[in-house]
């Protein structure tokens, strides 16, 4: 069970690095395995991954309600089809199909064998230096207002369902996707941010009725870790989206190689276990 005190570092950790591209639950899983306090499991980590997604919902606020008032409104008012936050919430849909499909396919290993920290150490190096070659091949030109198309939409997809391995990272493998496909910086995240909402606040959902039974921990804590995600989750996406403006990734794939390299070391020296307990 997870303590008060486990569930404000933990909260903080995943207001902290869910929209960076370092991977929200590696790290949750990393911090766990260091202090000893064993693996918070898969439906802890999905759930107060709605306190951030509530940061995402304030945040992009105006825009979620063009796009949803618009894309209502076209499928009785042809004129509107073309108009770009219609088309933008066809590929929010399309684009959050991949990870539906492969999250309900591959529950099982979610929850387990992909949690094993020497997947998470090896995903965390492999997939710095895929974005480390996307930002410095990067053309960082298209927009998503001329450029996104449903093909872009389906690719896009497909990155977000890499993160369903903790080392991924959910904006990490959306915004790399998006730098291969030349997509400016600020666009290629904030469609990453968009697309994220469906299959969060899904996987979210679906996990509350895992709190509180079971292995899961119980309310109060999690309730307490979800609140302080979201909190923190405000103010790093409002950091995030103004450093990438002006900055390439290149420290976010340091860091990754670094941690990565210690998170193997670590378990092969024995310090950490593989699996959480």
């Amino acid at each position: 069970m997870i303590s008060w005190f486990e569930a404000v570092i933990l909260g903080l950790v995943q207001g902290l690095t869910e929209f960076l591209p370092i991977s929200s639950t590696a790290h949750i899983r990393v911090v766990s395995a260091y202090a000893g306090w064993g693996d918070p499991g898969a439906a802890f980590t999905a759930v107060i991954q709605l306190g951030t997604e509530a940061a995402v919902l304030i945040y992009f606020r105006r825009e979620l309600w063009e796009i949803l008032s618009t894309w209502t409104r076209s499928l009785f008012d042809r004129e509107l089809r073309h108009a770009f936050p219609a088309r933008m919430g066809w590929y929010i849909i399309l684009g959050t199909l991949p990870i539906g499909v492969l999250g309900l396919v591959l529950k099982t290993q979610i929850e387990t064998v992909f949690r094993d920290l020497r997947i998470v150490g090896t995903t965390l190096i492999v997939f710095a230096l895929i974005l480390w070659f996307a930002d410095r091949t990067a053309r960082n030109k298209l927009t998503l207002e001329k450029h996104l198309s449903p093909v872009h939409a389906i690719v896009y997809g497909f990155a977000q369902s890499l993160a369903l391995i903790p080392g991924v990272s959910r904006s990490g493998g959306t915004i790399t996707a998006g730098l291969l496909l030349d997509y400016r910086r600020e666009d290629a995240a904030r469609y990453s941010f968009l697309l994220a909402i469906p299959a969060v606040l899904a996987s979210g959902f679906l996990e509350l009725a895992e709190i509180g039974g079971g292995r899961a921990p119980d309310w109060g804590p999690t309730l307490l870790a979800t609140g302080i995600s979201f909190a923190v989750g405000y103010a790093a996406v409002s950091w995030f989206l103004k450093y990438i403006s002006t900055h390439r990734f290149t420290g976010f794939v340091v860091y990754r190689i670094v941690l990565g390299l210690f998170v193997i070391l670590s378990v092969n020296l024995g310090w950490i276990p593989a699996q959480g307990g």
